[in-house]
């Protein structure tokens, strides 16, 4: 660029001295002016030749070609400073366009990084014909260019731009996803034909095709399965696990073979969604879930939410204390921040599976999400009211839980619109100061009081404490909530904290105020 713009202006100066040289060449060999009117102008032999003429008339001749000459040359002279003009301004723009350069590798860029500018890009289509003629939408971190040339103003008005595009990219990270962010599902299917029931609600709720694609990844090689997903057609992309093969297990883990093999096929599936797919992010369901009408709304509003806070790593549509007596069915839009890793129709980032995909585990994944080494203190959203139940009691878990919490799980009926909804308060400054002054400012009761209920006016909020394990466990199976604990965290608890209903009343079984860590010696 510097070698250009100098050529350019080595070239104008040469302009400038050859045209005065060609100048001072033509008006020293220019030839006699005839007189006006007489042999046409000055031609050779002509009778008068310049200040040959006599007397007045001749003087008079002789005064109007010198004003001709002159005008002339004040024409050409004109000409002459335009073109300089055109040099010095090119010369200008050159110097400040090194300038520009300097700038841009030092204090600009500095300014554009600290303000940490996301803009969206185009990503590779996802499969077949499930997205022909969409474009996927990536948050990356990149810089806006400059233009080649730009005055001052212009420069300055750029890094306005910019600067009002990172506050418009902060109000995004706290409200709406943009419409064009492609959101995919992935069901997880093995041998249950019933996979129908999940995939004909997803597609009946799902809004667009293009915008939420179904990809169905199947271990197993079980064919009647296969038969039920293929016959969906173009509505989802079947993908098959290739490796069906018997893992080796200690002796005493040979009753677990089904662990190690979901294991594998999550391992296998997510990496198709992230690294062959291309996706910056998949909702996970498994082939024995059925899905509320919002669900689509559900993850596609919480999806910037989960982008800009670091402290969270996932969003799930489940409720594990979720039972139809233990939630407010009056509010079905309140959402929590959780420590406890929910699953069961959950929300991942390409960033968190990159960090997660190295060290997967071998077997029973799901608690190794919720140990302190993967979790590192960070949190999931999760509703009130569930977006998810699940009909299959059949499984590697032999049905554990199932006949007694989870077959009584309510799925929410009622359409939430959340993406109209500010959604900043689960960002976690503003969530724990407000959450743990609610909790720990509520009237501290007995168990007692809560199951006799008498004494008590209102209908709560109200604060039941624990401080140990056995207490916690107590407390918990008495109230009606799961008493499991995973590396010391309890199902659906924040900062200690469980949140449900007790026969109408809001209840928040606590620890002491003061809480600092999870002992994961209470598991």
């Amino acid at each position: 660029m510097v070698r250009k713009k100098g050529s350019v202006i080595l070239c104008g100066a040469f302009l400038f001295v050859a045209w005065n040289a060609l100048l001072l060449l033509y008006l020293w060999g220019r030839p006699p002016i005839g007189r006006l009117g007489e042999g046409g102008g000055a031609e050779p032999g002509g009778k008068e030749e310049w200040g040959m003429s006599k007397g007045k008339e001749g003087q008079i001749n002789l005064a109007g070609e010198v004003i001709r000459l002159a005008e002339e040359v004040e024409i050409q002279l004109e000409t002459q400073k335009k073109l300089l003009k055109q040099i010095e301004s090119h010369r200008a723009v050159w110097a400040r366009q090194k300038d520009v350069g300097k700038r841009d590798d030092t204090d600009d860029t500095k300014e554009v990084k600290e303000e940490v500018v996301h803009w969206p890009s185009k990503p590779p289509l996802l499969l077949k014909d499930s997205l022909d003629d969409r474009a996927q939408t990536e948050v990356q971190h990149t810089k806006k260019p400059i233009p080649a040339v730009a005055p001052d103003s212009q420069l300055q008005h750029k890094f306005i731009e910019i600067k009002e595009e990172v506050v418009e990219n902060n109000k995004l990270a706290t409200s709406v996803a943009s419409p064009e962010v492609i959101i995919p599902i992935l069901v997880i299917a093995c041998d249950r034909v019933t996979v129908k029931r999940s995939l004909d609600r997803l597609i009946q709720y799902r809004p667009s095709s293009q915008l939420y694609p179904i990809i169905v990844s199947q271990d197993c090689g079980h064919a009647d399965t296969a038969r039920v997903i293929g016959s969906y057609g173009d509505q989802v992309t079947h993908i098959s696990q290739p490796d069906l093969s018997d893992i080796r297990v200690r002796p005493e883990h040979r009753k677990f073979q089904g662990y190690y093999k979901i294991a594998r096929h999550y391992r296998w599936a997510l990496n198709q969604v992230f690294n062959t797919f291309s996706q910056s992010t998949v909702v996970i369901v498994e082939d024995d879930l059925e899905v509320a009408p919002d669900f689509f709304e559900y993850f596609r509003a919480l999806y910037p939410i989960l982008r800009s806070d670091p402290t969270l790593w996932c969003v799930s549509a489940w409720n594990d204390n979720g039972r139809d007596a233990l939630v407010d069915p009056s509010k079905a839009e309140l959402l929590y921040r959780t420590d406890f890793f929910p699953g069961l129709g959950w929300m991942l980032l390409k960033e968190m599976w990159d960090e997660l995909e190295p060290k997967w585990p071998l077997a029973f994944w799901d608690d190794w999400m919720r140990q302190p080494e993967q979790r590192k203190d960070r949190s999931c959203i999760r509703p009130e009211i569930s977006r998810t139940i699940t009909f299959g009691r059949k499984g590697v878990s032999l049905g554990q839980f199932f006949d007694q919490y989870l077959r009584y799980i309510k799925l929410n009926t009622q359409f939430v619109p959340f993406t109209k909804q500010n959604l900043s308060y689960l960002l976690k400054e503003k969530y724990d100061e407000k959450f743990i002054k609610e909790v720990y400012s509520v009237p501290l009761v007995k168990i007692e009081e809560l199951q006799q209920g008498g004494n008590l006016r209102g209908p709560g909020p109200y604060r039941v404490q624990y401080s140990s394990r056995d207490s916690f466990k107590v407390f918990a199976r008495n109230l009606g909530v799961m008493d499991d604990l995973k590396s010391g965290v309890p199902r659906t608890g924040y900062r200690g904290i469980v949140s449900f209903l007790y026969r109408g009343r809001r209840v928040f079984l606590a620890p002491p105020e003061g809480w600092m860590q999870y002992d994961i010696s209470w598991s």
